[in-house]
């Protein structure tokens, strides 16, 4: 048996809604569904995933509407950041926010939930924006690298829990990072521009070398160019694939090693795009 896990940078929940983001939802049905960037009130969250959950109804993926688990968490400075994350698994328990963290701008941004998968094994899944930076701008540079920072010392946690064969994890989300040069189209002309620089790039290496998670995708894909999950709004960045990776599932080794395929979804066959990130779709199997 196997399960799908999804993650997409939603850019606005609400501007994702008039864009059809629902026939993606009903063309995809995954079994768990990672967003960031939802920058939207609870007003306005609650009909629209109540709207998805009935499109998993229409297609009879679960029963009822309630058996579609939803969670959020809503920055605290209005229309920023916001994380979302839907699931058809059975949720244990949930937990918000990067522990050590809890300035204003660090909310709306870690969102964890442990998941029963069907084989009876309990998944941490957890929804993750970072934030973006900017290369100009020390302040927010300063936020990223803190958020960074503080990251490492729940990475350590899971780790460690996964080693000792408890809980494994997968981290979904909008990393705000390219991490070589195969995960962006120019690379040489962006190693000075925040998102590239090899100071944000370190921390990556960590994760995999000194931490042991699996970039699930780049194991799957091989050492290929690309693929992308965000374009610039710029020009024809998109149709010409000019494209940064800043996309991904993270996952410890035992949990990665059941990874079948990908999917980089970049909502091109439906007549609007609702996001200028693509959904990256992993199947796992349980």
């Amino acid at each position: 048996m196997s399960i799908t896990i999804a993650t997409s940078n939603v850019n606005g929940l609400r501007a994702a809604a008039r864009k059809d983001v629902g026939s993606w939802v009903s063309s995809q049905l995954p079994d768990v569904w990672c967003m960031q960037e939802v920058r939207a009130p609870q007003s306005a969250i609650d009909p629209i995933l109540e709207d998805f959950a009935e499109r998993y109804v229409a297609k009879g993926k679960i029963s009822k509407p309630e058996e579609l688990f939803r969670a959020n968490d809503i920055c605290e400075i209005k229309g920023r950041a916001g994380v979302a994350l839907l699931t058809t698994l059975p949720v244990l328990q949930t937990r918000v926010g990067l522990p050590g963290l809890s300035e204003p701008v660090d909310t709306g941004r870690w969102l964890e939930a442990d998941v029963k998968t069907p084989d009876g094994h309990v998944l941490t899944v957890i929804c993750i924006y970072v934030h973006s930076g900017m290369a100009d701008d020390e302040v927010k540079m300063k936020q990223k690298f803190r958020f960074l920072d503080t990251m490492m010392g729940r990475l350590s946690d899971l780790r460690d829990e996964a080693a000792k064969g408890g809980r494994q994890a997968v981290l979904c989300g909008d990393f705000n990072i390219a991490h070589t040069p195969i995960d962006i189209k120019n690379a040489k002309a962006n190693v000075t521009h925040a998102g590239f620089m090899p100071s944000e790039r370190a921390y990556v290496d960590k994760w995999l070398d000194d931490y042991d998670f699996v970039d699930v995708m780049r194991d799957l894909a091989g050492d290929i160019q690309g693929p992308y999950t965000w374009w610039s709004q710029r020009g024809r960045a998109f149709d010409n694939n000019v494209g940064w990776r800043l996309d991904y599932q993270f996952a410890t080794p035992e949990f990665a090693d059941t990874a079948q395929g990908f999917t980089v979804d970049k909502a091109s066959s439906y007549d609007t795009r609702w996001s200028d990130h693509a959904a990256l779709e992993v199947t796992y199997r349980v």
